[in-house]
């Protein structure tokens, strides 16, 4: 068969396959700020539809944002009398949102652990007795359960588990003076967090109610802390002192028949790393530094190792931009949130990453319009191959070819 051939046959599969590819695809979005310098994204719902962070205001205040594709960045608020509020989880279904909200005043201030509720709004979740601070740190994905760090009675700092039936719990320490809890499963079973212990050296924990709370080993004699856990808390992350440089990597722990396994999760070829989040199948993004020692964000399979993310989907970021941390990924590993830098705008914001491809109908820069714009996209990146070529590969078949091409002129002008 002909060039031309191929072409008219394209054509003709575009007509029959246009009316029913979808409008979404490998897509980058920045979510900008509250009117402020700058952003991060902590969190993300199950769907990608909401994303929760901190935001700075054109007063400089710090805001709990909660984010939406509709609606997107709005503050959360404070509670009253608070001056600031940062947003760090968020519930699977994205209706509620847990941070903290700080008075700050010169040389101190108080913090308060909130937990909003949407159509209700924001709620002080107490205190453990005699002490002011605390902050909330995660949330269960079916939002239940609310994990941090408290102070007691002599000030010291403990992890707290919260629910709405027990109230603020301590849940003790590893046999030093602090805890603080970090990450909690779906069901709110498995909590991990970091604790030192009696010689004052910092390990990860895990917890559980029939276990207590229980030292995670770390990859070399000390030290480790955990930063996330799974939907079925089978698998935690955070990071730990090398074996070989004693230099903080990377570290996921795995659950084995009766106990967890550390594994280094390595670099981008620089020399530190850290994960804050993951899922059932081990999936695990962070940060790490590159060979240049510049922080990059970072995605790290079992079966691909780390990954840098700027460079993984650089189609879908313009020349100067690039992603510094992923903080939070979604169960089913689709959705990647964070903050990086945007060229356009000169800003640290929050992003979120969609990591999967599926058709759709030759918009490729998403305004709205099949146009020109669209067509020398394509054009330019004629016989790319790839696995995360983003939009320009119309029919994500990892080529873009004719078939993308043809999908671009059969829609062309639509919605313009």
């Amino acid at each position: 068969m002909g060039r031309a051939q191929r072409l008219v046959a394209g054509l003709a599969l575009g007509m029959m396959l246009g009316a029913a590819l979808s409008l979404n695809a490998q897509s980058l979005t920045w979510l900008g700020t509250l009117g402020g310098s700058q952003s991060s994204a902590r969190d993300v719902s199950d769907s990608g539809a909401v994303v929760v962070g901190v935001s700075t205001t054109t007063q400089g205040q710090r805001r709990a944002f909660r984010w939406g594709a509709n609606s997107g960045m709005t503050s959360l608020g404070v509670l009253p009398q608070f001056t600031h509020s940062e947003g760090y989880g968020v519930s699977a279904d994205g209706n509620r949102v847990v941070g903290v909200s700080i008075y700050e005043v010169p040389y101190g201030g108080t913090r308060r652990a909130f937990l909003w509720v949407s159509g209700v709004g924001m709620r002080d979740l107490g205190q453990l007795p005699g002490a002011l601070d605390n902050a909330a740190q995660a949330i269960s994905g079916d939002g239940a359960t609310v994990v941090g760090w408290a102070a007691t009675y002599g000030l010291d700092i403990h992890a707290f588990r919260w629910t709405q039936a027990t109230g603020m719990q301590d849940m003790g320490t590893l046999g030093g003076q602090e805890s603080r809890a970090r990450g909690v499963s779906r069901n709110g079973s498995v909590i991990a967090g970091r604790a030192p212990n009696h010689l004052g050296e910092m390990y990860a924990f895990w917890w559980t109610a029939s276990a207590g709370m229980q030292p995670l080993y770390p990859l070399a004699v000390c030290c480790g802390e955990a930063n996330g856990v799974s939907d079925n808390g089978q698998v935690i992350v955070g990071r730990s002192h090398s074996a070989q440089t004693e230099r903080w990597h990377a570290c996921l722990w795995w659950w084995n028949v009766s106990d967890y396994t550390p594994r280094d999760l390595g670099t981008l070829g620089g020399n530190e790393s850290e994960a804050y989040a993951c899922t059932d199948n081990q999936t695990a993004v962070g940060w790490s530094h590159n060979a240049a020692g510049q922080r990059r964000a970072f995605r790290w399979t079992p079966g691909g190792g780390m990954e840098d993310l700027s460079l993984a989907y650089m189609r879908q970021l313009t020349s100067g931009s690039y992603l510094e941390i992923a903080y939070g990924v979604s169960p089913d590993g689709r959705y990647i949130v964070g903050e990086g830098y945007n060229a356009a705008t000169g800003r640290t914001e929050a992003f979120l990453l969609d990591t999967l491809c599926t058709a759709h109908n030759g918009d490729v820069n998403r305004n709205g319009c099949v146009d020109d714009a669209d067509l020398l996209a394509v054009l330019f990146a004629f016989g790319v191959t790839g696995q995360n070529l983003g939009r320009v590969d119309v029919n994500c078949d990892g080529v873009i070819d004719d078939a993308d091409l043809l999908q671009v002129l059969f829609n062309f002008g639509s919605g313009c």
